[in-house]
């Protein structure tokens, strides 16, 4: 078999399209395919299907995977057919997409590697430009998200992440049954809820299928999800609250440390949970809070309470309980935790929601960690679209259909 032969047979090439000149360059490291079709062959029409003679031909070339340690490229004539209906067009070509500079296996190789690696560390891999790389997954994490079916949507966590330094925010949307990424865009305002209805309503969903929705005390969030998804449940995070109870306790810490000079670098012993502290941390705990006067050893206690209140899924267990709780935090003397149980007792039917609907943001901590680590990275990302498709292409589920 000659190597145009074994060429046309390994690019998959079926008639009219065969390989019939192949230049391999030794000190280039470059092996190049030229790709051609006998004289009189006829192509169907791009609109009708209809075969048609070849009007004119222009020179294109694609990047192709490497052949072993040789950069390969294939060079082709494509022809442009007149058809007697729809007149001149450029016919498509099976190897490569319109408009890309690469072929389809090229681009199935970068979809690979950018899904596990910086797009930068792909770019210097193939020896391409990351921009160009950008460029390729722009085109296919769109293409698999216009396929992405929303129909059963039914219960979604929110949260904000940071997209770069400052306060630069993106809004996420998570399908909480599914477990994957829903909507992404800029913000973290009510009219991200707005967008996220309109991609749902464009994806075969309905915004007035969501029964439930979890988020933090955002009021932004809050309202946005009043106006837009209008037969949703509000569940207060769970890990929100005790973020809130946490933050308190950490108050109460720094305000008695300057008496309590004991308390200095004492931080995560309190807001760890015990089986996450070392020996020497727990012994160290044990001794605090034997002091029984030690504001900041009273504000833990309020901690192990609540977290452990949340262990309940009784409704009206779970509602007697916190009232106890507020009651009593109320009551402490413990400013930081006083605000707790007034936050708490303002924003009560969502908080109380979690013991019916269980639902949290634990997945979106989850995702929010991934995607904050293949920023760091890739030392952030130039553009909220970049960042964003690379959330989708980490968090979706995308069936991007890649060749093999």
């Amino acid at each position: 078999m000659v190597p145009e032969e074994l060429f046309s047979l390994a690019l998959g090439l079926v008639p009219p399209w065969l390989v019939d000149h192949v230049t391999f360059t030794v000190e280039e490291k470059r092996l190049d395919l030229h790709i051609n079709f006998p004289k009189g062959s006829r192509f169907a029409c791009s609109v009708c299907g209809e075969e048609c003679p070849v009007h004119d031909t222009r020179d294109h070339t694609w990047r192709h995977m490497d052949f072993f340690q040789h950069e390969a490229y294939l060079h082709a004539r494509v022809p442009r057919v007149k058809c007697l209906e729809h007149g001149v067009h450029q016919i498509p070509v099976p190897w490569a997409r319109e408009g890309s500079h690469f072929t389809l296996l090229f681009e199935a190789l970068i979809m690979t590697l950018v899904r596990e690696m910086p797009v930068l560390t792909a770019a210097r891999m193939v020896g391409e430009t990351d921009k160009l790389l950008w460029r390729v997954i722009d085109h296919y994490v769109p293409e698999a998200r216009a396929a992405v079916d929303m129909a059963n949507v039914h219960a979604v966590g929110v949260d904000e992440t940071s997209s770069r330094r400052g306060h630069d925010y993106i809004t996420l949307f998570v399908d909480l049954n599914a477990r994957r990424l829903l909507f992404a865009t800029p913000g973290k305002d009510a009219k991200t809820f707005e967008k996220f209805s309109a991609d749902l309503q464009a994806h075969g969903g309905s915004a007035e299928a969501i029964t439930d929705v979890s988020m933090d005390l955002s009021p932004a969030f809050q309202k946005g999800a009043a106006e837009h998804l209008p037969n949703a449940e509000i569940t207060f995070d769970r890990f929100h609250l005790m973020k809130l109870v946490n933050e308190a306790v950490d108050d109460v810490r720094k305000g008695e440390v300057l008496t309590q000079p004991n308390l200095k670098k004492t931080r995560w012993l309190w807001l760890k949970n015990d089986c996450n502290l070392k020996v020497k941390q727990k012994e160290k705990l044990q001794e605090l809070l034997k002091d029984q006067n030690l504001k900041t050893a009273q504000a833990y206690q309020f901690r192990l309470t609540f977290q452990d209140i949340f262990t309940v899924k009784n409704r009206h267990q779970g509602a007697t309980l916190l009232k106890a709780w507020m009651e009593n935090a109320k009551d402490s003397g413990l400013p930081p935790i006083v605000k707790v149980a007034y936050t708490i007792m303002n924003h009560w039917d969502g908080v109380l929601r979690w013991f019916e609907s269980q639902i949290t943001n634990g997945i979106l901590e989850g995702f929010n960690s991934l995607i904050q680590s293949a920023k760091a990275k890739a030392r952030g990302y130039r553009t909220h679209k970049n960042f964003i498709n690379m959330a989708y292409l980490i968090l979706g589920k995308l069936d991007l259909r890649l060749p093999t």
